[in-house]
């Protein structure tokens, strides 16, 4: 049995409880959260689980050989750097540290000792979003653009902004679904509450081929959105997480070019667009809660010695990305080149 402890049982905390408590091969150990009152849901239903407010404990049982971080993104670094070192595996939710150094750091920890480190990029374990890799790496031709839209009234968040908050869904989901990986990126933005971070920001990401991306975060929406577009150059995706059933749809859709595309001069402009409509099909997905999938994934990987699908080096470039939007909405949307030595990872 793999013994797991839960750190943090605030908004996040109880599902992972909830799912750690019902994984074969799992044992749930320990929660453990710094105001104790919290816990006693846990003591109630789950009566075996010891509780404690002292992280120290976590670190120095020796039946706990893993950890789910679930707390603020300013101590993620901290406690599953600690868990590292004291030999766990660490499972760290979105984003996986406040700082690409800090996910560096982690990353080569974790190879060093040979621990599974996960972090939890919940979406790219849905049925919607396999399929929509699947149609990606089958089917979709050349790929044109990648457009999404995050948006609802609240919840505003003091520590981050709305990229950190909202914007590492979207990055998430392009890391895993689309192989190209963006070589620069331009975010503009706003706060309309003084002194708080931006609620409403703009990506723009660039790739080394005509591919384009653009997520759009707003906390301040009158409705909620979540739909994203991936455009090809047979066809075409819509990805809404709201439908209730058919989630994702693909429209045989898109453009020809006819005429002499040799020619030389202004020739080259007579090319005439011609557009392609077929049908539109919504294929069957996997309806399986995309945490309990995770979780699963993750214990496997600690069995098998293996590698999760969001492993730390997912975990690192969308913090690397988030990193570079942010010092691009500083500067109202200059251009940031995202290194081509830190693109390996």
């Amino acid at each position: 049995m793999i013994g797991v402890a839960v750190i943090g049982y605030g908004y996040w905390g109880p599902n992972l409880v909830r799912n750690f408590a019902e994984v074969p091969g799992v044992q749930l150990v320990a929660v453990c959260d710094l105001n104790k009152e919290r816990l006693a849901p846990v003591k109630a239903r789950y009566p075996s689980v010891a509780i404690t407010d002292n992280y120290d404990e976590i670190l120095s049982d020796p039946s706990i050989s893993a950890v789910a971080i679930a707390t603020p993104v300013s101590s993620h670094f901290k406690l599953a750097m600690a868990a590292l070192m004291a030999g766990k595996h660490v499972f760290v939710e979105k984003p996986i540290a406040s700082s690409a150094e800090e996910a560096e750091r982690l990353v080569e920890e974790a190879a060093r000792r040979g621990l599974v480190l996960a972090v939890d990029h919940t979406f790219v374990h849905t049925g919607a979003v396999r399929k929509m890799r699947e149609l990606v790496d089958n089917g979709l031709g050349e790929m044109y653009y990648y457009d999404s839209v995050r948006v609802n009234l609240g919840l505003f968040q003091h520590d981050v902004s709305v990229i950190w908050d909202l914007a590492v869904h979207d990055l998430s989901i392009m890391d895993y679904v689309i192989q190209h990986k963006p070589v620069a990126v331009s975010a503009t933005g706003i706060s309309h509450v003084p002194g708080e971070p931006e609620n409403i920001a703009y990506l723009t990401l660039f790739f080394e081929t005509n591919l384009i991306a653009h997520i759009h975060v707003n906390w301040l929406a009158p409705v909620k959105v979540r739909r994203t577009l991936v455009g090809g150059s047979n066809k075409m995706i819509v990805y809404d997480d709201l439908e209730p059933s058919e989630k994702i749809k693909v429209y045989d859709k898109g453009i020809t070019l006819n005429g002499d595309q040799k020619a030389n001069g202004e020739k080259v402009y007579q090319a005439l667009v011609g557009y392609r409509s077929g049908d539109m099909w919504a294929p069957h997905l996997d309806v399986k809660e995309a945490l309990s999938t995770e979780l699963r994934e993750f214990a496997q990987c600690i069995e098998q010695g293996s590698t999760p699908i969001a492993d730390g080096k997912a975990g690192l470039r969308v913090v690397r990305i988030l990193e570079a939007a942010t010092q691009s909405l500083a500067q109202r949307g200059r251009v940031i080149e995202l290194e081509k030595i830190r693109r390996v990872a």
